[in-house]
C-alpha cells in the first residue's frame, strides 16, 4: 500500500505562525532539478530550517529542528498557505517530509489541488479554532492531533472541530490517485470513444496511422 494514503491520521502538530507562505519558502527554486518525487524532504523550508547553503547546520530556531516537532506530520500555518509558484514540487516536499495534514484559515488555489495528489489534506477552519489549536501546542509540544477524512474532523483531547473538503480531494488521499490515475479509471469509456468516433470518421482513422 502507498504510505502516503490514508483515512484517518493521528500526529505530532507543529506550528508555523506566518501568513502567505510560499511555494519558493516551502522548496527553494534551486532543489527543483529531479523530476522524481522523492527526497525533497531534506530540503523542506530548506532557508528556514538550515543555516548554511549545503543543508548540513541546522536552525535550532526553527520548529521542526525542535525534539518535539522534529517528527511531526501535522502543520498550522497561518492564512494562503502555498501562494507564489504553481509548481508541484512544494506538495512533493512536504509529503516527503511525511505531512500528511495543514491546518490553516486558507490556501492558494493551485497548492490545493496539487496538495490531495499527494496524499496531504488541506484543513480550513475558522480564524478562532485554528487559534485555540496553536494555544493548545504552545501549551503542550509535540500534542498530537486527530483528523478524519471519514468524518472531516479535527479532534485533540480538549475539543472537536468540523471542517469541509471536496469529496474528489478524499478520494485521492484515501486511493493515492493522481491524474493520471483518474484518466485510467476511464480507460474503458475512452477505448469505446475512440472506437465509435473512429468508425464514424473513418478517414480520421486512415490519416491518423498515416
Amino acid at each position: 500500500m502507498n504510505p502516503k494514503t490514508w483515512t484517518i491520521h493521528e500526529g505530532v502538530i507543529a506550528s508555523i505562525p506566518r501568513a502567505d507562505i510560499d511555494t519558493d519558502q516551502i522548496l527553494p527554486k534551486q532543489f527543483m532539478k529531479k523530476i522524481e518525487r522523492n527526497g525533497f524532504g531534506k530540503h523542506l523550508f530548506h532557508d528556514w530550517r538550515y543555516k548554511d547553503v549545503e543543508g548540513n547546520i541546522q536552525n535550532p530556531e526553527f520548529v521542526l529542528n525542535q525534539g518535539p516537532f522534529q517528527n511531526a506530520s501535522i502543520l498550522i500555518v497561518g492564512e494562503n498557505f502555498g501562494c507564489g509558484s504553481s509548481r508541484e514540487h512544494a506538495p512533493w516536499a512536504l509529503a516527503d517530509f511525511g505531512i500528511r495534514a495543514i491546518l490553516s484559515v486558507s490556501f492558494a488555489d493551485i497548492f490545493s489541488i496539487n496538495a490531495a495528489k499527494n496524499g496531504i489534506a488541506l484543513v480550513r477552519l475558522k480564524e478562532e479554532e485554528i487559534k485555540k489549536i496553536q494555544e493548545e501546542v504552545q501549551k503542550h509540544p509535540g500534542k498530537t492531533l486527530t483528523v478524519d477524512l471519514d468524518t472531516l474532523q479535527v479532534r485533540s483531547d480538549e475539543q472537536n472541530f468540523s471542517f469541509y473538503l471536496e469529496q474528489g480531494s478524499v478520494d485521492r488521499i484515501r486511493n493515492g490517485w493522481d491524474d493520471i490515475d483518474l484518466t485510467l479509471r476511464e480507460e474503458e469509456k475512452i477505448r469505446s470513444f475512440e472506437s465509435g468516433f473512429f468508425t464514424e470518421h473513418r478517414y480520421l482513422s486512415v490519416s491518423w496511422e498515416a
